[in-house]
């Protein structure tokens, strides 16, 4: 994979988290009916009500991004600051190891 990025952020309440879930899911759904093979993403719902998402992306800056191009993710994006407690904190990663069998 080309580019891994890992976005932390804090919601405001648990309604906000429990709504952002909701959005969150929407765009799985919309991966899940694409099925785009050149990108993995994971998104964890923390105790806290924080949330991380985690992406491996096998596609150049130049070339359409199957996670942030659905409509999902835009209705996901549409009032997320008002969701969010603080700022959005991401950034790139290296990957030093992975061991997946199954997730869910």
């Amino acid at each position: 994979m080309k580019k891994r990025l890992v976005t932390r952020y804090a919601t405001q309440s648990t309604e906000a988290a429990d709504e952002n879930e909701r959005r969150v899911k929407g765009v799985f759904a919309e991966l899940e009916a694409s099925k785009p093979d050149n990108v993995s993403y994971i998104v964890l719902r923390l105790a806290d009500g924080s949330f991380v998402h985690v992406s491996f992306h096998n596609h150049g800056d130049d070339e359409v991004n199957p996670i942030s191009s659905t409509s999902a993710f835009a209705h996901f994006q549409q009032d997320h600051g008002a969701r969010r407690a603080g700022a959005v904190d991401q950034q790139t990663a290296t990957l030093v190891g992975a061991y997946i069998t199954t997730i869910g």
